[in-house]
């Protein structure tokens, strides 16, 4: 382009040059040389015209064609043109095969607009939302799907998990939702079915249920038997031999119950009825009394450490809370080797309450950390069985948290011991009267 310029600079001397000269046959030099500085100008003024005119209706006015420093313009133009469309034929493609993939996709896809306007959806989020098309193009998601579930979650900044709802169309169907964000403030919508797979978890939670149900009433048979042979070998001497098959059958209707006792608790926990009765609990009074049978269970095998926040209380349900205290504490004991701490906190910040049960015992191995709240998974099996362990203790513990909003954290090092955490929202804490002064006790 500089070299244009130069070129084009030489034209115009050249051009003004000549105009001058013939001022000058003419009798006045000056005169001719503004005429041709005129008209060389006015020439400039037609291809800048022709260009505004381009800018305006590209699809509609070809580029003029043209040489020196317009011309240079001109063709540039016209190259940046065809990129342009190579771009957009490009663009166009990959936009279209999206299109066709996310047609596919049994699962509903929105996108929408940074301000939440629907600005395309598919096939499958058509028939799962209503959505018409083009009718709900720029109207926003939120007025068309107004289950209350899903409009909180929607105007979250958050959107780490999905929420569930009812479908628009038919209350029957749950749907599942999840937002993406991308772009510049775009998120991407998407919807998917889970009807069936809530049909199937209430079959499973009923069937537990019903199944722990009719297990009662052969143990509580079985249990009233072992009762009555038991004097009867006390007198009878010649029954000797069978004094210990008793005290195992004993044991392990003990421990049967246990686990049906335990199974009818989960049953309850991972129930789609929430109770929405909320107590303030007394916790530190609560962990005075689980102190007391955290030392009976023991049998003075280990060394407690008790530090609890006085005034601190929360919002729950105690029967819930007592379960999952009850069940972190007795962990603790049953893995952490005689002589080993068990050391139990009870304290509050800005960000809510915190319940932390930390032990010295086998620690959980990395691999096992994802895993370790399932329903009866076992880290060491032997132990657990050995101990009376059902394997739903971690699990009654998360579902009863997740009643409560609260969180489990579990840092562990296997051989060095662990710590679970439960940490509760800032508004379910509450800061009371103190009972006394903040009591740290180590026994």
């Amino acid at each position: 382009m500089p070299a244009a310029l130069s070129r084009e600079v030489l034209r115009a001397a050249f051009w003004v040059a000549i105009s001058a000269y013939a001022g000058h046959r003419f009798g006045n030099a000056w005169a001719g040389a503004c005429a041709g500085l005129l008209l060389r100008l006015s020439l400039h003024l037609r291809y800048l015209f022709m260009l505004r005119a381009w800018l305006e209706r590209p699809k509609q006015i070809r580029l003029p064609t043209s040489r020196g420093v317009w011309g240079d313009v001109f063709e540039a133009l016209f190259d940046l043109q065809k990129r342009n469309r190579k771009r957009k034929k490009k663009l166009a493609a990959i936009l279209a095969e999206f299109q066709a993939s996310t047609e596919a996709l049994p699962d509903g896809a929105v996108v929408l607009a940074p301000n939440g306007e629907i600005v395309w959806f598919n096939a499958a989020a058509q028939a799962l939302l209503g959505l018409r098309l083009p009718q709900d193009l720029g109207l926003r998601v939120a007025n068309l799907v107004r289950a209350p579930a899903f409009t909180e979650y929607f105007g979250r900044a958050e959107y780490s998990s999905e929420v569930e709802a009812g479908s628009p169309l038919n209350p029957a169907v749950t749907l599942a939702f999840r937002i993406i964000p991308y772009g510049n403030g775009q998120r991407l919508l998407i919807v998917r079915d889970v009807s069936e797979l809530k049909r199937l978890e209430l079959v499973r939670r009923d069937f537990v249920a019903n199944a722990s149900h009719e297990l009662r009433t052969p143990l509580t048979v079985l249990c009233g038997y072992l009762d009555m042979l038991e004097p009867e070998l006390r007198r009878n001497p010649a029954l000797r031999a069978w004094h210990a098959p008793l005290a195992e059958m004993r044991s392990q209707a003990a421990r049967m119950e246990a686990l049906t006792n335990d199974l009818l608790k989960l049953a309850r926990l991972e129930s789609d009825v929430i109770h929405t009765r909320q107590d303030l609990l007394d916790v530190p009074q609560m962990l005075e009394r689980l102190l007391d049978e955290a030392k009976a269970m023991s049998k003075g095998s280990h060394r407690f450490e008790f530090e609890v926040q006085p005034d601190l209380r929360v919002f729950g349900r105690e029967s819930e809370l007592q379960s999952v205290f009850t069940n972190l504490i007795s962990n603790a004991i049953h893995y952490t080797p005689p002589g080993g701490i068990v050391r139990v906190r009870w304290w509050g910040d800005d960000k809510g309450a915190h319940f932390s049960v930390a032990d010295t015992g086998i620690g959980i191995a990395e691999k096992d950390l994802p895993r370790i709240t399932e329903r009866f998974y076992r880290v060491d099996v032997g132990r657990s069985r050995a101990s009376g362990g059902t394997g739903l203790g971690l699990s009654i513990v998360k579902h009863a948290l997740e009643h409560h909003e609260a969180r489990l954290q579990i840092d562990s090092e296997l051989g060095v011991g662990s710590t679970f955490t439960c940490n509760f929202p800032a508004h379910r804490a509450h800061r009371g009267t103190a009972r006394g002064e903040a009591r740290a006790s180590v026994n």
